[in-house]
């Protein structure tokens, strides 16, 4: 087989903390071969060097048996390196014609430009509008047009960071299915993603990471999710029963025949019905721009809803999709973000700030949320992508919220770090909030909810108590009632 990407004793340091140490990897053509461990296992960090976003302290690479190291993402783009970020790459004020040409260095001449991107398009079985602004796609467009960005260059190696986290099961098999096509024409992918069924389904071999470590490499068919598990951890998983709740309580939210135009791109919400009450979790399950972002955002008090019946009774707390835009200012520190957070729930009313306090205030929620971060005073930009999750939810839940309306909460988790964000929800749910749940996970919503609404054509629809995956799944692609709401 034809080796087309090989690291050799990567190691990487980040202020005293080794990410990778003496890491080797190997990919080879017309494979895709799934990367894998927990967060902060160094997983990104080996892809980033590969990507040319990061010199490695030690170690070398070499691209189709060839020693290189290329010190931009420009360099390793001209040696056939494409890279699907976590976090998006797209400039929001451009359109997507003119990200995929920035990406891509395409003639920009418009005969030329929308030849390109027809054909691109074609071939990836994404359709986006070129014209529309990067800012007002959703979250799972948006992931759509990284991966288009990906490709438009003359790729033979793509490197994906879980880039099906944020689409529906019809999107990401779409998605899976683009890289198989890639690689059966020669290409070679490589896979990160936290799940475990999607690597077994989808790779042709592995490699896992833990603690900056390679401890398992080897054919998929060899491996199943309990040896993977195991693997990442360091210790057989351990599997927990569904606590018991007591009997949901009073509505804090209800809405009836609500509108909400779209926002995002999308249908927005046309009709929307559902009550959320203390002591459950009501799940939404949609395709992605059917408008469940919109209803989900009425709720939070973000979007202004322009039809409809609403109620919301006590304090709400929104946990936003995208961590890295809505979340947090990455050049922030951690008390900055407390304190913007608080200030933009109270309206920006006060004009004191007791930084000393704040500080401690942060300190508490590092503490309480075991959050890797050397104090209140890192930016959020130093942390990983998972310890910037729990400081969201920390921050979220400190106010002890009446309903939590939370936007993928566990968007590019692994196994551990997913298990608890769900664990503070629940605990949440137990103390007497209500939370409103989105996740383009359909197997995490069916594992952690009480109820599943779907939004489908901007409408939702409230499947039979019991309905499995199959059911929900076909009504979030027809939208065709076969229950309830």
């Amino acid at each position: 087989m034809t080796e087309a990407l090989r690291l050799e004793g990567i190691e990487k340091t980040f202020g005293g903390v080794q990410a990778l140490h003496d890491a080797d990897f190997a990919l080879v053509a017309g494979e895709v071969h799934a990367l894998l461990g927990e967060n902060g296992a160094g997983k990104s960090t080996l892809m980033r060097v590969a990507g040319g976003l990061l010199l490695p302290d030690a170690g070398r690479m070499f691209v189709a048996g060839t020693r290189v190291l290329p010190r931009t993402p420009r360099e390793a783009r001209q040696l056939g390196i494409g890279m699907v970020h976590q976090h998006f790459s797209a400039v929001p004020a451009f359109s997507v014609a003119e990200n995929i040409t920035l990406a891509a260095n395409w003639n920009p001449r418009p005969g030329a430009l929308e030849r390109n991107l027809e054909a691109l398009m074609s071939r990836v079985g994404f359709f986006l509008d070129p014209h529309g602004l990067t800012e007002r796609l959703t979250v799972a467009r948006r992931q759509q047009l990284e991966i288009l960005m990906a490709l438009a260059g003359d790729a033979r190696v793509l490197l994906l960071d879980e880039p099906t986290a944020v689409l529906a099961p019809p999107d990401a098999r779409a998605v899976l299915e683009a890289i198989r096509a890639f690689t059966a024409g020669g290409g070679a992918a490589v896979l990160i993603t936290h799940k475990l069924s999607e690597a077994l389904d989808h790779a042709d071999r592995l490699t896992v990471l833990r603690r900056g470590r390679v401890v398992l490499t080897g054919d998929t068919a060899d491996q199943t999710e309990h040896s993977l598990a195991t693997a990442m951890l360091g210790e057989p998983p351990t599997s927990g029963g569904r606590p018991s709740r007591p009997r949901p309580g009073e509505p804090v939210a209800a809405c009836h025949g609500l509108t909400v135009p779209a926002s995002a791109g999308g249908t927005g919400l046309r009709s929307g019905t559902l009550t959320i009450r203390r002591g459950e979790i009501v799940a939404v399950a949609a395709v992605g721009g059917n408008g469940e972002r919109e209803l989900l955002r009425a709720l939070a008090g973000v979007l202004e809803p322009s039809g409809g019946q609403l109620e919301i009774r006590g304090r709400v707390a929104l946990i936003p999709e995208d961590r890295s835009v809505e979340g947090l200012i990455p050049a922030f520190t951690l008390t900055e973000n407390l304190v913007l957070a608080e200030q933009r729930e109270s309206g920006g009313s006060g004009f004191l700030i007791d930084w000393g306090e704040k500080r401690e205030s942060a300190a508490r929620l590092i503490a309480a949320y075991d959050i890797a971060a050397t104090g209140p005073e890192a930016t959020a930009n130093s942390l990983s992508g998972g310890n910037q999750q729990r400081f969201m939810i920390a921050r979220a839940l400190a106010s002890w919220p009446d309903l939590i309306v939370a936007e993928e909460p566990a968007r590019g988790l692994d196994l551990k770090a997913a298990d608890e964000v769900y664990a503070r929800l629940r605990a949440a749910v137990t103390a007497g909030a209500g939370v409103l749940l989105h996740s383009a996970d359909l197997d995490d919503l069916l594992a952690i909810a009480d109820r599943i609404v779907v939004v489908a054509d901007g409408r939702t629809v409230e499947p039979m108590p019991g309905a499995g995956r199959a059911e929900i799944g076909r009504l979030m692609l027809d939208g065709r009632e076969a229950g309830q709401g």
